[in-house]
């Protein structure tokens, strides 16, 4: 990289921020800081600007406003709080921003970069499942550029042929089939939060590691996959791998399939969106395919994993459907987190919050914003949850 690089974390102190900020700290001189943020973690966030100096550190939550200010006294660093706080943190003027908060409360600190034309490192699946047609749609007309940092649409992102898209036959989406894989049904009825979040591959936050174990992180990248690369549904495919050393596959008209190999590193995906067009060096153990001995791959079964089919009509629907699909379940995933609901219940909560809510047409980011809204209520009734979780709506 021929210029220092100026860069925006919105979510730092999670998995895929913490990383990020270790890449960037490993490259001191590519990078420079103008944002950080975090939903309440104000002493991690107070450490990470310490370091890495901002002009300004946000903390979603209002109530963790004074320890963070306390924390970065002197600094010189500012500190502010609140949601529209991050939004406008995302609007500092920096080349490249990290949207790596998680769930629908990305969808308008993403959109406020998106506008000002920068470059979207994009770990927010919820963005493009609530709002693709509407975000792909502002990306093009505000010349932004948008770069996946999914593992999966990283690994299709570097081997896809943008310029020949037609000879595309399909792309494959790999899952590691997540830690309940060759449970029963039985078996997974007694499943609990610890297990849940305890996956066999990734280090990943709470509610991204229930979606793994319900394979609904993968109805969401099917979702994803659709916005981001161009091909139709029919020619998204879900393959199980276990070893998760493949992270996915587009396979040609001719035959040929092309895939994009690697150990299960986060970090390996931020470091390509972080350094493109050019890539950084990662400190990381390095895949040695003597050493694996063995890829697995099989079809998912769709009566344990459900939230597959659920993804995919939703993705057929259209409209309000897929902002249905991702609101209900972070309600329910929230409420299973809580002890509220059974592991089994998740995707029964989102069955029928989508049985409840008729389809309708999605125009604005107002209805995108109402319909969260509504799913929200109608899944946290069925429950009697009393938490309207991670809605930057609310």
């Amino acid at each position: 990289m021929s210029a220092r690089r100026s860069i925006s974390i919105l979510g730092s102190t999670g998995s895929v921020g913490t990383n990020t900020v270790s890449l960037i700290e490993d490259h001191p001189d590519s990078f420079s800081v103008t944002a950080l943020t975090a939903n309440r973690n104000a002493v991690l966030l107070a450490e990470q600007a310490r370091r890495l100096r901002p002009q300004l550190a946000v903390v979603a939550d209002p109530a963790a406003y004074a320890e963070l200010k306390t924390l970065l006294a002197g600094t010189g660093i500012e500190v502010a709080a609140g949601e529209e706080a991050v939004v406008e943190a995302a609007r500092l003027d920096s080349d490249w921003l990290m949207a790596a908060i998680v769930g629908a409360a990305g969808l308008k600190p993403t959109l406020a970069a998106v506008e000002r034309g920068a470059i979207i490192g994009l770990a927010n699946k919820e963005c493009l499942v609530c709002a693709g047609a509407l975000m792909m749609a502002e990306i093009e007309r505000c010349g932004s550029r948008l770069l996946p940092v999914d593992s999966e649409h990283s690994a299709i992102f570097q081997v896809f042929d943008f310029d020949n898209a037609d000879k595309v036959d399909r792309i494959i989406l790999t899952a590691s089939g997540g830690p309940f894989r060759c449970f029963s049904r039985d078996q997974m009825a007694a499943v609990t939060p610890a297990q849940a979040v305890a996956h066999p591959n990734w280090d990943m936050g709470a509610k991204i590691s229930v979606d793994s174990a319900t394979m609904m992180n993968k109805g969401l990248e099917l979702i994803e996959a659709f916005h981001l690369f161009p091909v139709t549904a029919e020619q998204i495919e879900i393959v199980v791998h276990p070893q998760s050393v493949i992270h996915s596959l587009v396979a040609y008209v001719d035959g040929s399939v092309l895939a994009q190999l690697g150990l299960p590193d986060m970090r390996t995906p931020i470091a390509y969106a972080l350094g493109w067009p050019h890539r950084l060096a990662v400190p990381s153990i390095r895949l040695r395919l003597t050493e694996i001995s063995q890829l697995t791959f099989e079809s998912p079964d769709p009566e344990r994993f459900p939230a597959l089919r659920l993804a995919r009509a939703a993705l057929q629907s259209g409209g309000s459907a897929p902002i249905v699909l991702n609101a209900a379940n972070e309600i329910a995933v929230d409420a299973f987190l809580n002890g509220i609901i059974g592991f089994l219940d998740i995707l029964a909560v989102v069955e029928e919050t989508l049985n409840r809510m008729p389809g309708r047409a999605v125009q604005s980011l107002d209805d995108v914003s109402a319909i969260d809204r509504e799913a929200r209520r109608a899944a946290a009734q069925l429950i009697a949850y009393p938490r309207t979780v991670n809605s930057c709506y609310a």
